[in-house]
């Protein structure tokens, strides 16, 4: 096994185009920082300037906190009393920070796999790192850090040169994607699907599919872009990449497909996989068509990288949702929640809804739907269709949670005929979650989702803490 990569003060201040104004003690980083709160000894702080601070008045704390050294702008290096901690002084410390993670993913020889899409990032991600890992050793990202600052700080790990890492890519601009295809440098690029999840940034769902559509760029002719063929706005923008294409699907003809599929609700999928390298069985208890197609993403780049088939359906058959990504409780009296708190957008909130549709119940079938934020002036029409679509999936119980939107969501479903008395409406979760708990019976299905600044995850801890 090759050694890691030393972050020597020298080797750091070259990857950076920087300038070291101390040399410290001469020893060489444990890893990198941006937060003096969570900094530990031996570490490179890096002072990033953020919309309401400049982290480099910080770098002083950070000395003070054990960092090994520091990143500051040109100039600051005098103010700063660094003691035995190298000072590196650099043009822009964002820039630099992206640099070193750069010049970390080339240095590693490490292969890179880059997500990115409308819905299903992270879920795809770790299902991804999970099939990966019964062959090699793999990194992934934590959490969503996928953006200019978080991808970065992920590829720092690459220093202990993994066989693979699994990154995810955020955006809600143009332009964002194609910055971190440059970080970043994937070897395998994975492209979900294009949703109308950050729309009121953008003219319109194409303008979406094109912002999404720079994971294509920077493509050789041996890499590998890893599409949605059920999505024909990726799979329109795929016939253009420089690279080799494997899709994946469920409805339409793939390189990857299910078929014979089984929704089984709550419970979980199935379905028969084919593959260029042989066919098997899938079960998972992860929920719904949404999740199958990340799942399918996934096989197509495990069965890239040659794992064995049985060994991606043995994991399959044992994944878990990240926490509020469709996590199934079962709680006192029968009482089953769908926690999907986490966060939302119209295409997902469907599908979500047609999960509770599918899914046995011997109660109720309730939705609590918080206001989808981030969709600017589509928000009316796509908050109505969702309401639209909560109606005609027959549900007992609708409760919206939120501004007007959440307002128009609960009108909508009761035009589209779900009657009066079986729609409620709440301003906060606060609200939701003081009312509704009460209101919950044995046996009742209830389907939690909302974006995350409405917050119905409270609604999710009130209904744990009820029917504990």
């Amino acid at each position: 096994m090759a050694s890691g990569i030393r972050l020597t003060a020298e080797w750091v201040a070259a990857a950076m185009g920087g300038r070291i104004a101390a040399a410290g003690n001469g020893g060489e980083f444990s890893g990198v920082s941006i937060d003096t709160r969570t900094l530990r000894a031996g570490e490179l702080y890096v002072g990033i300037r953020g919309e309401r601070f400049d982290g480099a008045d910080f770098s002083g704390a950070a000395v003070e906190a054990g960092a090994a050294g520091v990143v500051v702008p040109r100039g600051r290096a005098k103010d700063l009393r660094a003691a035995n901690a190298a000072v590196i002084e650099v043009d822009d410390t964002t820039a630099a920070l992206q640099a070193l993670a750069h010049a970390t993913r080339t240095a590693s020889g490490t292969k890179v796999v880059a997500i990115t899409g409308s819905a299903g990032k992270t879920t795809t991600k770790e299902i991804t790192a999970e099939f990966l890992g019964a062959a090699y050793r793999v990194i992934r990202n934590r959490g969503n850090l996928n953006n200019h600052i978080g991808l970065p700080l992920s590829l720092m790990e690459l220093t202990a040169r993994p066989d693979i890492a699994v990154v995810e890519l955020g955006m809600n601009h143009a332009g964002e994607i194609s910055a971190l295809m440059r970080i970043a440098e994937p070897d395998v690029r994975v492209w979900t699907n294009v949703g109308d999840a950050h729309l009121g940034f953008f003219a319109s769902v194409d303008a979406i599919a094109d912002a999404k559509a720079e994971i294509m760029e920077g493509a050789a002719t041996d890499s590998i872009l890893v599409a949605n063929a059920d999505d024909p706005l990726v799979a329109a923008r795929a016939k253009r990449f420089a690279g080799h294409v494997v899709s994946f699907g469920i409805d339409r003809p793939a390189d990857v497909r299910a078929e014979h599929v089984l929704d089984r609700g709550i419970d979980g999928i199935a379905a028969r996989v084919t593959t260029p390298k042989g066919d098997f069985d899938l079960r998972t208890s992860l929920v719904g068509r949404g999740n199958l197609s990340n799942i399918l993403a996934a096989v197509s780049v495990a069965v890239h990288f040659d794992v064995p088939l049985d060994a991606i359906g043995e994991r399959a058959s044992t994944l878990t949702p990240a926490h509020h990504r469709g996590d199934v409780l079962r709680l006192a009296r029968g009482v089953v929640v769908v926690d999907d708190s986490y966060n939302a957008n119209p295409t997902a909130t469907r599908r979500a809804i047609d999960v509770l549709r599918l899914s046995p119940t011997s109660g109720r079938r309730v939705a609590v739907l918080g206001e989808m934020l981030e969709l600017g002036d589509h928000g009316d029409r796509l908050h109505q269709q969702v309401g639209e679509a909560a109606a005609k999936a027959g549900l007992d119980q609708l409760v919206t949670v939120g501004g007007p939107n959440a307002v128009g969501m609960a009108v909508s479903a009761i035009m589209a005929g779900l009657p009066r008395a079986q729609a409620h409406y709440f301003k906060t979760s606060d609200e939701a979650a003081n009312a509704f708990a009460s209101y919950v019976r044995a046996g009742d299905l209830v389907l939690v989702k909302g974006s995350r600044g409405i917050r119905t995850d409270l609604v999710v801890d009130r209904l744990k803490a009820e029917f504990a």
